[in-house]
């Protein structure tokens, strides 16, 4: 393929292999098994024959790397199809995070939209509360929120034994050393979130890892707070999160998108969008799901909101997977935005019931 089309603009050009190997200072041998696709120029050489033939660079990059790709997986026959599929997948998911777009929203979204500012208002008119009702407003919602977060990841702790684990030290028989450490870790990670969101921090990596490291404590200290290094598969997911190479530029391009978006969106939708695009990018080996979310809470409570609790019941499980998978494969935002606004809108109702 590139010798060929090398050839076809060398002879358009009226040159002999002689000539051209002059202008691009390269052996006329050399030359001449190139065109015959015997061998493949290096990257630094396409540019110079560029400029040599007048012609696009992207042209003669194409052709090199599709042989080059064909060359390699010419070696592996066997797992050649497997490896054209997931590349297929990653090069879709690439493309729809090199950009930050947010679609403008339908009429239904903005509708919501809507209806949480007018129970955002009245949510504000209601406060100050006094402290007691306060503290207990937080608590109940915290344990909920520890209670149904961890639920999602397969924490078997039930409500109440969640709170008997956080606000009494309590064993609960018959349940694991790490869903207690789950429930005690998540409730200090709500903490620091309320603690950042009082302080008006900017998000940040350094923040992220210390939300990350406070998830894994105890139960997996090596990779608490750390990137992970290897390949990860999601159970059950057609989403294949990228390879660990490409998660430093990732997560700068995620932190560079948060910070050209926070005055430009609503937060509701800033806070949506920056959940499924961490959980997407999977930057760590294990607890994505729940930093995640706690990336969103702290973006909702750093503009005004409650937390936002999804639930971890079946049903309500599936909804949010295939929400996230409609982003993360079908390049679709829509059903995920407002599954997040949704659960806003009912936790601002949650709270003015209770007050």
């Amino acid at each position: 393929m590139f010798g060929e089309i090398l050839k076809k603009y060398r002879n358009s050009k009226n040159l002999s292999i002689k000539d051209l190997a002059v202008k691009v200072n390269m052996d006329s041998s050399l030359l001449s098994r190139i065109e015959n696709e015997k061998r493949l120029p290096s990257k630094e050489n396409i540019q110079t024959f560029a400029n040599a033939l007048e012609i696009k660079h992207e042209k003669l990059i194409k052709a090199w790397l599709e042989d080059k790709i064909s060359g390699i997986l010419t070696e592996y026959p066997v797992v050649a199809p497997e490896v054209l599929k997931a590349l297929e997948s990653r090069i879709e998911y690439l493309k729809a995070n090199s950009v930050s777009v947010i679609p403008d929203l339908p009429k239904k979204l903005k509708t919501l939209i809507n209806e949480i500012e007018n129970l955002k208002n009245e949510w504000q008119l209601k406060k100050p509360l006094n402290k007691s009702q306060l503290k207990k407003l937080e608590e109940h919602f915290k344990v909920n929120y520890t209670f149904e977060s961890n639920r999602i990841e397969g924490n078997t702790l039930t409500l109440q034994e969640t709170f008997l684990v956080i606000n009494q030290g309590l064993t609960i028989g018959g349940k694991s050393m790490q869903e207690h450490l789950e429930a005690i870790n998540h409730d200090e990670a709500i903490d620091f979130i309320f603690d950042l969101a009082q302080k008006q921090s900017s998000i940040s990596e350094f923040q992220l890892k210390q939300i990350h490291h406070l998830i894994l404590k105890g139960i997996d200290r090596k990779n608490a707070g750390s990137y992970r290094n290897v390949q990860v598969r999601i159970g059950g997911s057609k989403h294949i999160p990228p390879e660990p190479y490409l998660i430093g530029k990732l997560m700068e391009d995620y932190f560079i998108t948060y910070q050209s978006q926070v005055d430009k969106i609503h937060p509701v939708i800033l806070a949506a969008d920056m959940h499924e695009r961490l959980v997407s990018i999977h930057p760590f080996i294990d607890g994505n799901g729940r930093t995640s979310r706690l990336i969103m809470n702290l973006i909702l409570l750093q503009n005004g909101f409650p937390i936002a609790n999804l639930k971890g019941n079946q049903t309500s499980r599936l909804k949010y997977y295939k929400a996230l998978e409609s982003v993360q494969v079908d390049n679709n935002p829509l059903s995920f935005y407002e599954l997040i606004l949704k659960t806003v809108k009912q936790s601002l109702q949650e709270h003015l019931a209770l007050t």
